[in-house]
């Protein structure tokens, strides 16, 4: 009897010690993970954004977590393809553009529409607060969210100056999302559909005669030195473009407590709203560029930002109703984008 109750406690007291060697174990995981994206390593979101988020989740994971960064779809694919690539884990983690794979998340689409965005992080925060509620679970479901942004006011590059509405008529412009070909052609133009990688050939080829892009993505696609025209809406924004930050389900999923919660803390609301921020900081340098070279700055005055407002009423009409016949409200959608973006404008 005494034998083997010692023997029991022998195999009670090893037992302990491999559980408490396998919690440790557990607790000193290190993982490796893939970020894919579409821009270069030296574009300012890639370097101001998606580095820095990196580099403060390996720092507060204690080195746990190794990121290894792809640039320019350097594992293959087209940018159109990311979406997917994180979902079957080709890819730990990818930045993209929803718009990239048209209708497929139909809700971001409503802060694409001409006219919404006021300001970048208060637009982020308002994306991520619509995505908590009602994308995270649906649009969004077969990945984990880490964030989303839109970015700065949306501008006309052109290779003739474009000012009033009727100046599109036949132009060949790139926009990046189905929300801003709808626009486009329904203001008259003859909307091309590319990711933005591809605008710099475009442009020299004659492919395009415009593109709308923000300031900050056509300083390393060298579009002030392609075109020479730029219009602006001042106090307004034509458009924005909605974006994705996601993670597999399944690698997030595999992940120790401790570590998802560092994803965790650099995810969300805020991160969302820095990230908008960060990328409209970066408007100002690409401007000042097309300025010291004697490019065209059109700034459309109150009246003839006007004009664009009432022109692009129809777009937005069109859209609301296309979601509401999908049954999703675009009603409701709308004004509740609304309601939210003014909220974080005024800081609230």
């Amino acid at each position: 009897m005494r034998r083997n109750l010692l023997a029991m406690a022998g195999v009670a007291g090893l037992s302990a010690l491999a559980a408490s060697f396998g919690a440790t174990q557990a607790e000193a995981q290190e993982v490796t993970l893939r970020m894919h994206q579409f821009l270069p390593a030296q574009a300012n979101v890639p370097k101001y954004v998606l580095d820095v988020w990196a580099d403060k989740v390996e720092a507060e994971s204690n080195g746990r977590i190794k990121i290894q960064r792809f640039p320019s779809m350097q594992l293959g694919g087209t940018p159109p393809e990311l979406i997917d690539q994180v979902i079957d884990g080709v890819a730990d983690i990818v930045w993209t553009v929803a718009g990239y794979t048209p209708g497929r998340f139909p809700r971001t689409e409503v802060f694409e529409l001409p006219f919404m965005m006021t300001n970048a992080e208060a637009t982020s925060k308002a994306y991520w607060t619509i995505a908590e509620e009602q994308m995270l679970d649906q649009d969004f479901k077969d990945f984990h969210t880490i964030g989303v942004w839109v970015h700065g006011p949306g501008l006309i590059h052109s290779k003739e100056p474009i000012r009033k509405v009727a100046d599109l008529n036949g132009v060949k412009l790139r926009a990046p999302t189905r929300v801003t070909n709808m626009l486009f052609s329904s203001l008259g133009a003859t909307p091309v559909g590319m990711p933005v990688p591809a605008v710099p050939e475009a442009l020299s080829k004659g492919v395009i005669d415009a593109t709308v892009i923000p300031w900050e993505v056509a300083g390393i696609l060298k579009v002030p030195e392609l075109v020479t025209n730029h219009t602006e809406f001042p106090g307004a924004s034509l458009y924005t473009t909605a974006f994705i930050f996601a993670m597999n389900k399944d690698k997030y999923d595999s992940l120790p407590d401790d570590l998802k919660a560092v994803i965790d803390a650099n995810s969300g609301l805020e991160f969302s709203g820095w990230a908008g921020k960060t990328m409209q900081a970066y408007d100002a340098p690409t401007r000042k560029v097309a300025v010291e070279r004697g490019n065209n700055i059109i700034e459309l005055t109150p009246d003839e930002v006007q004009e664009w407002r009432d022109a692009s009423q129809p777009t937005i009409d069109a859209w609301v109703k296309e979601m509401n016949d999908k049954g999703l409200d675009g009603t409701a959608l709308l004004e509740e984008a609304r309601g939210l973006i003014a909220k974080y404008t005024d800081g609230n």
